[in-house]
């Protein structure tokens, strides 16, 4: 279905406004999927990855933990499952500001963690400490980026220890009160606080090292479900339902989360009836509808396909070699040949699901094979040598691919290797520690609704690993300085305006190179019904029914 987020207020008052008129009180026992009596019960089972990273929220920034932390915390705010519009059904009462800069947050009561302990300001403001303190070393660490004192706690270079332990723009006024000072205005600051960065901690996380370790294993959330045990690499846990969770309550008794290193491995099973809910692999995107048909299910997502250049490595330092590749490779061939129309080829880095995509954005994404060729050459780029083409093993990435570097070779002569090997919670820290020897496959989901997070967050100087996702390693002060006039913007028709003159300074640079926006693909056993899948790629597990 086609899904577009609503167009924010003209004013930070109007904001209020909103937000408080959305407010349903932390959600309620009441009404269909609420009342979980006679109709709760059983247990079911899905697909994921291996996470990268221990399951801490702040430390949880790809898909495979993020599903599991998803289902473990309750953030501030919340999106619609349907629309992906901003929904108050999270721990936050209200978040208000008269200036978009100051910004006051009030809680509704009655929320606790699986350990019973109660949901504070002090969860929230010690959380968002530490996941700013660089010596924690959290890959969320970018978003508390704008929030005033960020940089105190950002130790200097030779440095042992940040000069500040704290946030100074986050003050406590009560139990159910505090207040964010942001460096500079940010109209969207809101919509962001659904990210799972922003999730509450509980005071037992702040032991020491060992109570993070153990919790990185087990953690102690506020969602809808919690954790029954140690969750095993390779192997996955079971979490079942929170029975005091002050929101919607989910419907089934527990849910099995299962590691799979082939979405091929998974998908087969479900085919078999042993696994319930899996992603479904390009080979088998013709015949999952006709094969499974109501239990199929294709929505379109926020996922954004790319192949980054690792931009400190001298061949790909000159944006003309970039742009060359770009020119060369026939998205549109590529998708009808290999996911059968189901991944849009992408001539933008925004997502048609949010507000400010353009169609036609990226020049250089336009597939011209003789004017690459030329602009190739121009460059003085070494053909004679191999490029390594890098992707992560196991997601069915492995035959777009090989077509990308077919196109390269046909069309640039280029010879390409293949560099498919690694786990996905092995790849990401091989990028980080900048170990691509060519371009590399990544992808990239919403964190919230707004052009904003198809841009800084991936792109950014203040983003380069490990305080953020920018892979490529780019930075540009133009793209920095037009997304922070973006952020600052008074109204959301001029904050778009700005996010897209960033986006046109990114696609001239082009350290990378957008390949194809998706629509997610799923399906699921006879076991469950009302299955639903966002905008994020996630399935919203506590609206899942077991049929028994």
């Amino acid at each position: 279905m086609q899904v577009h987020r609503k167009r924010m207020r003209v004013s930070a008052t109007l904001l209020t406004i909103a937000l408080a008129a959305t407010a349903c009180g932390g959600g309620s026992d009441d009404g269909d999927g609420g009342d979980t009596e006679g109709k709760a019960g059983g247990t079911f089972s899905l697909y994921i990855g291996e996470p990268e990273n221990p399951l801490i929220p702040s430390n949880t920034s790809e898909t495979e933990g993020g599903q599991v932390v998803d289902a473990l915390f309750t953030g501030l705010v919340e999106y619609d499952s349907e629309t992906t519009e901003l929904a108050m059904t999270g721990v936050a009462e209200s978040v208000e500001s008269e200036d978009s800069q100051n910004w006051t947050i009030k809680l509704n009561e009655g929320w606790t963690f699986h350990d019973g302990t109660p949901v504070t300001s002090d969860s929230f403001i010690k959380a968002w400490n530490f996941a700013s303190n660089s010596t924690n070393a959290q890959g969320g660490s970018y978003f508390f980026a704008n929030i005033q004192g960020y940089d105190e706690l950002q130790a200097a270079e030779g440095a042992a220890a940040p000069a500040a332990t704290e946030l100074s723009g986050l003050k406590k006024v009560s139990d159910t009160e505090f207040t964010v000072a942001l460096k500079d205005p940010f109209r969207q600051y809101p919509i962001t606080l659904g990210y799972t960065a922003f999730s509450p901690l509980p005071e037992s996380f702040f032991a020491g090292k060992p109570a993070q370790d153990a919790f990185g294993k087990k953690p102690i959330g506020n969602g809808p479900f919690k954790a029954d045990g140690d969750f095993q690499a390779g192997k996955g846990f079971t979490v079942s339902r929170y029975e005091e969770y002050a929101g919607t309550k989910a419907k089934a008794d527990a849910v099995e989360f299962r590691v799979y290193t082939e979405v091929n491995t998974a998908y087969t099973d479900v085919q078999a009836g042993n696994l319930d809910f899996s992603d479904v692999p390009p080979d088998a995107i013709s015949t999952y509808q006709d094969e499974f048909g109501d239990r199929a299910i294709d929505r379109e997502t926020s996922t954004f396909q790319y192949l980054g250049f690792p931009t400190y490595d001298p061949r790909f330092k000159d944006k003309k070699v970039r742009q060359a590749f770009s020119m060369a490779i026939d998205r549109k061939a590529i998708s009808e040949a290999i996911f059968n129309g189901t991944r849009a080829p992408a001539y933008s880095a925004i997502s048609p699901v949010v507000d400010g995509h353009r169609e036609d954005a990226c020049k250089f994404c336009e597939y011209k094979p003789d004017e690459a060729k030329k602009l190739l050459e121009e460059s003085g780029f070494d053909t004679s040598k191999p490029v390594d083409l890098w992707f992560n093993a196991g997601a069915g990435h492995d035959e777009w691919v090989q077509a990308v570097g077919n196109n390269l070779r046909d069309n640039l002569g280029i010879t390409y290797k293949l560099q498919g090997g690694l786990m996905f919670a092995e790849y990401l820290p091989k990028g980080d520690a900048k170990g691509f020897t060519g371009p590399f496959r990544l992808g990239w989901q919403m964190d919230y609704p707004s052009p904003q997070n198809y841009l800084e967050p991936l792109y950014s100087t203040k983003a380069l690993p490990p305080n953020g996702s920018n892979s490529a390693f780019y930075s540009n002060p133009a793209f920095d300085d037009l997304v922070a006039e973006g952020n600052k913007a008074e109204n959301n028709e001029d904050a778009v305006k700005k996010y897209q003159e960033a986006e046109d300074v990114l696609l001239e640079d082009m350290p990378i190179m957008p390949m194809f926006f998706s629509r997610g693909s799923y399906v699921h056993s006879d076991k469950i019904s009302n299955v639903k899948v966002d905008a994020f790629s996630n399935i919203v597990l506590e609206d899942v029914t077991v049929n028994q």
